[in-house]
């Protein structure tokens, strides 16, 4: 599970976009994929197996709770009560960074989180989504034309450098 986890989690929140449903469905891919493990019938390529499964909970997921609104509560909050100008800053590009997310397509989300947060080669993405290199290239591409021109250079710029 430590292994995987971060990977599963940056598909499930490609897909579902938000922060407690993708810890939510990751937890249930991980039962379900123990429950299941006599069904990888290629261990080699465990992680690829694992991901569709969280990939078809998390589709499962919105089909069984079609909208559902919550509200996400800021960490940013000094002891004192009051947030800080830095968690006010990084709760506002967070914010950004999600519009802009949702921009995309679910596979261009989960081309690039796998590739510039996880730093999967586009081999392992290719295997994972099941298609070509050069799909997970062009994916990768695309979505970061569409982040630029939605964000804007200098926003992506701190995006990509963490």
């Amino acid at each position: 599970m430590r292994r995987h986890y971060r990977a599963a989690y940056t598909v499930a929140l490609a897909i579902l976009g938000s922060v407690m449903d993708a810890e939510d469905v990751c937890q249930d891919a991980f039962i379900r994929a123990l429950e299941r493990l006599e069904d990888c019938r290629k261990p080699g390529k465990f992680a690829a197996w694992l991901l569709q499964i969280v990939r078809n909970r998390a589709r499962n997921y919105i089909d069984c709770r079609r909208i559902r609104e919550t509200v996400d509560v800021d960490k940013a909050v000094s002891p004192g009560g009051m947030k800080t100008d830095r968690g006010v800053e990084q709760s506002e590009l967070r914010r950004t960074l999600e519009e802009a997310l949702s921009e995309l397509t679910e596979i261009q989300r989960q081309v690039v989180l796998l590739h510039d947060l996880e730093g999967w080669k586009h081999r392992e993405i290719a295997e994972s989504l099941h298609v070509s290199e050069v799909a997970s290239r062009q994916h990768l591409l695309n979505a970061r034309r569409k982040l630029r021109k939605f964000l804007g250079q200098d926003l992506l710029e701190e995006y990509r450098n963490g």
